[in-house]
């Protein structure tokens, strides 16, 4: 029962958001008492904590998967990128709960929830020193930026990609990954004259 009043807590949260939704709605749309609910959750926050958390630590689970894998950076890279992407098409409507509704958490579940997404980017950022180190990115990148700059991308994708559209989620995730490493790849001149072309 519990996954289930989370489920459909997601539901509603995306469509009428946090505030706007009240327990009674949520329990009446799984035709349960609001006993039912206080069995497993103390408040309506406690909930919005509780998805959080399953969200991003099964990113961070999945994206740790990854870096421990034998692929190169790029390869590591690719393959965040496609996680975050994919996950729209998996995982819509807990990802924009996630991003959205965060400030509706108290200071200390909020800064919880924070600490673990700057885990995710810190997470991102290695990969891309790593793939300096390593010779496949250009020395002069700023790790830090770029890792914000791959979440940034990705995380506004959940305001405006439509899976069933025109564009999947595969695709969009070549689309991402081209322009970001043709623009930090270290070999990604070879063959230019001196006018760039």
């Amino acid at each position: 029962m519990k996954e289930k009043i989370t489920k459909q807590s997601i539901l509603l949260f995306e469509k009428k958001g946090f505030s706007e939704t009240s327990i009674q709605e949520i329990v009446e749309t799984l035709n349960v008492t609001k006993g039912t609910f206080y069995y497993y959750f103390e408040s309506k926050e406690q909930l919005l904590m509780d998805i959080h958390l399953g969200y991003i630590n099964d990113l961070l689970a999945r994206q740790e998967t990854i870096r421990k894998s034998s692929a190169s950076n790029e390869e590591k890279l690719i393959g965040i990128v496609h996680l975050l992407i994919t996950d729209i098409q998996e995982q819509g409507p807990s990802g924009k709960v996630f991003f959205r509704e965060m400030r509706h958490l108290t200071e200390g579940n909020a800064e919880e929830v924070k600490t673990k997404r700057e885990q995710f980017r810190l997470n991102i950022e290695e990969i891309i020193r790593d793939g300096i180190a390593a010779s496949e990115f250009r020395k002069e990148l700023s790790p830090g930026i770029l890792a914000f700059a791959v979440l940034g991308v990705t995380n506004w994708s959940y305001q405006w990609f439509n899976p069933n559209g025109e564009i999947s989620a595969e695709h969009l995730t070549e689309i991402y990954c081209d322009f970001i490493l043709k623009g930090i790849s270290q070999f990604r001149n070879k063959g230019a004259d001196s006018n760039g072309t």
